[in-house]
């Protein structure tokens, strides 16, 4: 085996001479060629190494070609290029265009990035976030670098954890310098849920010409994992050849290609990568997680079933306890299994009957135990809905409220609500989550303007003349009705249909009593500016937690008339249909 690797190398040596001199060659007598020749080749090798499965030589010329790639891009600066366009998504499938940044001030942009990142965002607002930093548009020039504004895209990618968004990201955009970050990110959220193939699936579906030693080490241990061996060393070889040294994933890499199997006990968790190699080379492999343990790494013992039973932890090891307890706020531990454990401390009667004053003389973790036990043994909605509340408290304090969501949820939803006193009525609503779902049918309700079949116009297509003639016979009606009363949510409706372009006769043109929108002045002057992108970031922090349908009308009204005027009538047109009808 050994005589067989060192003529692999020297085969590889003589190889790697020969095509260095190839491209050279080439690079010297003609450059632009070398751009073309290194398109068909990626496209007739179907855009990756991973599949070239008997053909090593071509796949030493695609790696070497990179090689070459990267030092003509040097030397032409090519890789010190501004980016000016990055993004997903066509700026007409949500009427905006590239240049909805370029008037904006990057210092306005950064200042509502950082609230918006201390909110908690509604699914309303995450969708509106999306559109804002994922349309294909120019980077702002003012006040913020192309940095700055590239990280902040990077930053949200990361934190949402969309990973179809991560992987078109990174594939639509070729040349982005996070490209490393995001990409680490994909693999190792992938493989942190015991999804391996999942993780290296992605390098089979983008051709990465230039991987940093982490991603490139990752797509090595990728190709062992899909049996392809003799490319993982071809890989291996070119990453020494380039300099790369680390003794610990050297190890681990001649363990997964058998040619050395001696079993390495030690464990690093520098890295979920140097951690799983750790794990699977080692058929022995026991590993405690403690307070400082990364969620990551949390993640990855629970779904791999690496973390010990709750019957058997030491529940007088109270760091390790409140290490569980982290952990579950992080959603990385059972929430089921911490209340098991709470449920093996030993009170005695006094304690539980008294455990208001009890609690206090107890460490956070058993005083949670104790408040835990009296919820339930106690029967009266009074009393536990008080016991609740505190428990919740306690949670807060040391920041792990996230660890009493599903057993809170449970213990409120089995309370009578009649009998809960008046003063935790807010404390009952705000924390019982709803199960209801939403119901996506419109119904018209033609008795009242905005409920009525107009809203058909809002629906994608929908034709103009149809619209005028129904408006026409609608406000006909309503104008012999002396009685009605034109709402906020109406005057929406027409004023949008009027923006549009839908006429109304001259004879309604008074039917109702027109109303100032009242949009803020720091939107007045994005709008006209013409500045799509700031809007939408100000939109969201005003969104926040809530949802479209959570918003007074008079709130959803200068909304709908700012987008009016900025022309992005399709995100207005979702909202009407959120807003206005009866059910939606």
């Amino acid at each position: 085996m050994k005589i067989l690797r060192l003529l692999n190398k020297k085969n590889f040596s003589i190889l790697l001479i020969f095509f260095s001199f190839f491209l050279h060659k080439l690079s010297a007598e003609e450059t632009v060629d070398i751009w073309n020749l290194e398109k068909k080749d990626s496209e007739n090798e179907n855009n990756t190494i991973l599949e070239n499965d008997n053909n090593s030589s071509e796949s030493l010329l695609l790696i070497e070609s990179d090689k070459k790639k990267i030092e003509i891009n040097e030397d032409e600066n090519i890789l010190s290029k501004k980016i000016n366009i990055v993004g997903i998504y066509d700026p007409s499938e949500n009427n905006l265009s590239m240049q909805m940044w370029v008037n904006s001030n990057g210092k306005k942009i950064l200042e509502v990035i950082k609230k918006i990142e201390n909110l908690n965002l509604s699914s309303d607002a995450i969708d509106i976030m999306n559109i804002a930093l994922l349309t294909n548009s120019y980077i702002p020039q003012k006040n913020i670098t192309d940095k700055e504004f590239l990280k902040i895209k990077t930053d949200w990618l990361i934190k949402h954890n969309n990973l179809d968004l991560i992987e078109n990201y990174i594939s639509i955009n070729e040349n982005l310098e996070d490209k490393p970050i995001l990409l680490k990110h994909y693999i190792e959220y992938h493989l942190s849920r015991s999804d391996t193939s999942k993780a290296c699936e992605i390098f089979n579906k983008i051709n990465f010409s230039n991987l940093d030693n982490y991603n490139a080490k990752f797509k090595i241990y990728c190709l062992v994992h899909l049996n392809k061996k003799e490319e993982a060393q071809l890989n291996f070889d070119l990453l020494k050849e380039l300099g790369f040294e680390d003794k610990f994933f050297e190890k681990k890499f001649n363990y997964l290609m058998d040619y050395d199997q001696t079993i390495d006990s030690e464990v690093l968790e520098t890295s979920l990568l140097n951690f799983h190699l750790s794990h699977i080379t080692n058929p022995d492999f026991k590993f405690q997680p403690n307070i400082n343990t990364s969620k990551l790494i949390w993640k990855y013992l629970s779904f791999f079933n690496l973390i010990e039973d709750a019957d058997i932890i030491d529940i007088e090891d109270e760091e390790k306890i409140f290490s569980i307890e982290k952990a579950t706020n992080d959603k990385n531990y059972k929430e089921d299994d911490l209340f098991s454990i709470y449920e093996r401390y030993m009170f005695n009667i006094n304690q539980l009957l008294n455990a208001k004053d009890s609690y206090q003389s107890l460490s956070n973790s058993k005083a949670r135990a104790l408040i835990y036990q009296a919820i339930l043994i106690n029967k009266e909605t009074a009393e536990r809905i008080e016991l609740i509340q505190l428990l919740k408290e306690l949670f807060v304090k040391d920041e792990i409220s996230n660890a009493f969501d599903l057993n809170l949820n449970k213990f409120l939803s089995e309370l009578d609500i009649e009998k809960i006193p008046s003063n935790y009525k807010n404390f009952y609503q705000s924390s019982l989550k709803s199960n209801d779902k939403e119901v996506k049918k419109i119904k018209f309700n033609n008795k009242i303007i905005h409920q009525s079949k107009l809203l058909n116009y809002f629906i994608e297509d929908f034709n103009k003349q149809i619209t005028e003639k129904n408006l026409e016979n609608i406000l006909k009606k309503f104008k012999k009705n002396k009685k009605y009363y034109f709402s906020i949510k109406d005057i929406i409706l027409l004023e949008t249909l009027k923006s549009d372009g839908i006429k109304i006769s001259k004879k309604y043109e008074n039917i109702y009593e027109k109303v100032d929108p009242n949009i803020p002045y720091d939107l007045q002057i994005m709008i006209r500016k013409g500045e799509s992108g700031l809007f939408l970031l100000r939109l969201v922090e005003i969104l926040g937690a809530d949802k479209f349908t959570d918003m007074d009308s008079e709130t959803i009204y200068f909304i709908v008339s700012a987008l009016n005027q900025l022309g992005i009538n399709k995100l207005r047109n979702q909202i009407l249909l959120k807003v206005l009808p009866l059910k939606v």
